[in-house]
């Protein structure tokens, strides 16, 4: 049976009374936990397993993005304790004179696009965020065939994600 929740009541690493109240459910045993992907930190509807094996339905505004250490009050008169697991992205450089290239990567960028596969670009690279499995995101990236282009990966810690923005058709 799935225990829902839509009852967000804030984060606690910002809102002191909430540090107590998870203080207090831990002490009680009616604090559940989660380890969310990054990438399900945007949706509204989330179906994931409480580190106990609890399973869970959390339902939120896509607008709201969670975070490490949001509450939620449960149905069940829990208390839910959201954590972000690390966030691994692919990231695309050029060495060289890109002058030359910049014809593809504009293509590189309307592929990515169409997969709906978020980026964000920062500097000399291209974050993509891994929405697909690596070997078809890599092979999708190489087929557009740019000279020079590195694909690499990060891992980052939750303090320290890339927020990529929504996308949306109008």
């Amino acid at each position: 049976m799935t225990v829902l929740t839509e009852t967000y009541l804030g984060n606690q690493a910002i809102d002191p009374s909430l540090q107590q109240q998870v203080s207090q459910a831990q002490q009680s045993g009616t604090l559940l936990e989660v380890y969310l992907q990054p990438a399900d930190s945007s949706k509204g509807r989330i179906h994931a397993f409480s580190t106990t094996g609890i399973e869970l339905g959390i339902i939120k505004s896509r607008e709201q993005s969670l975070g490490t250490g949001d509450l939620f009050a449960m149905q069940s008169g829990q208390l839910l304790l959201v954590n972000l697991t690390e966030q691994t992205v692919m990231t695309l450089s050029v060495s060289g004179d890109i002058s030359k290239h910049a014809i593809d990567l504009i293509y590189l960028g309307h592929v990515l696009g169409n997969h709906h596969w978020p980026i964000l670009v920062q500097g000399d690279r291209i974050y993509v965020e891994m929405v697909a499995d690596r070997a078809v995101m890599e092979a999708t990236v190489r087929n557009v065939n740019i000279p020079n282009l590195r694909i690499d990966y990060e891992v980052r810690s939750a303090a320290n994600q890339i927020q990529f923005s929504a996308h949306a058709h109008h």
